[in-house]
């Protein structure tokens, strides 16, 4: 099958940019990493200390606003979710993230910045068999009006997402991905993330989206979309949820192999999702490419359908979207 062994960058690129948060300056680097790594990010201190954590759902550390990696000595990055969705979408096992700061910066909002620097960096095909975990059997989880399950798949991975706002501009919208590079590539790697301007000035208020702005963000009042330069896609609300999507289930550690759904969903709902398929050892294995069945020809993803209703919180808000 194509991409059968494990993929890592052939050399280092560097993005340079702001928290969405912390709205500090950031530079993060990208670079090889051996067979079997991982992604593992590297968080630069005072002095030169380092401190390194294992991009796995067991360090996740918080979903409130975002996906947060840590350890017992507390949080070392945020927003994480943007460079592994683009390392993951574009078919990498193995990589460093090297940070020098509290938080991935939020570039465009999207994950094409981060596209374009693996794209420079390049792609180095390594010696061992690329490892999958493969879904055994559905794993639902219900958190309020959130619902999420992964499910067998017999061709890849497979996302479909649903959001519903109160927001009339967003309403209720639906996105599905069958994912490969050309898919992620072309579909969502360049939607943004979202938000409600009210919901923005709220979080300035409480310390929190300090560097957001119309650079980075899709911003809608009760009437209209407040970017002068339009929407990417039709339905990039939708699209960039199936991006968060890809980025936190990459903390599986390895591909998945199944179908993830989830309605209302958000960080949190994801989060959940994966930590109770991986507390089933029943209903996962890993297996390796060799034993994989080949993949049908690529099916471009669904185009997402504006529907109406719902109440669900911004992207970058408390997680409950």
């Amino acid at each position: 099958m194509k991409f059968s062994r494990q993929t890592t960058l052939r050399s280092q690129a560097t993005v340079i940019g702001v928290g969405v948060h912390s709205g500090l300056p950031v530079s993060l680097t990208i670079g090889p990493a051996s067979i079997d790594a991982g992604f593992i990010f590297v968080r630069s201190g005072p002095g030169g200390c380092e401190r390194e954590v294992e991009a796995t759902a067991g360090s996740v550390i918080s979903t409130e606003f975002a996906t947060v990696l840590g350890d017992r000595d507390g949080p070392l990055v945020s927003t994480a979710e943007h460079v592994l969705a683009a390392l993951r979408g574009m078919g990498i096992d193995n990589a460093t993230i090297e940070i020098d700061g509290p938080e991935v910066p939020i570039m465009d909002g999207s994950a094409a910045p981060f596209v374009a620097a693996i794209d420079q960096a390049g792609i180095f095909t390594q010696s061992a068999p690329r490892r999958f975990i493969q879904v055994l059997k559905r794993v639902p989880v219900t958190l309020g009006e959130a619902f999420g399950e992964l499910r067998p798949h017999s061709d890849g991975f497979r996302a479909e997402v649903e959001i519903d706002f109160a927001n009339p501009v967003i309403g209720r919208q639906q996105f599905s991905l069958d994912l490969t590079p050309e898919n992620f590539r072309r579909d969502i790697c360049r939607a943004r993330t979202f938000g409600c301007m009210n919901d923005v000035a709220r979080l300035w208020s409480a310390g929190f989206a300090l560097g957001a702005s119309f650079e980075n963000s899709i911003v809608f009042d009760e009437e209209r979309l407040l970017n002068t330069e339009g929407l990417r896609y039709a339905d990039e609300c939708a699209r960039h949820k199936v991006l968060d999507v890809v980025g936190d289930l990459a903390l599986a550690g390895l591909p998945l192999l199944g179908a993830y759904r989830s309605v209302r969903g958000g960080h949190k709902l994801n989060h959940a999702v994966l930590t109770a398929l991986m507390a089933d050892r029943s209903a996962w294995r890993v297996v390796e490419a060799e034993q994989v069945p080949a993949r049908r020809p690529s099916v471009h993803a669904e185009r997402g359908r504006a529907l109406v209703g719902g109440m669900i919180a911004p992207a970058y808000g408390p997680d409950v979207s």
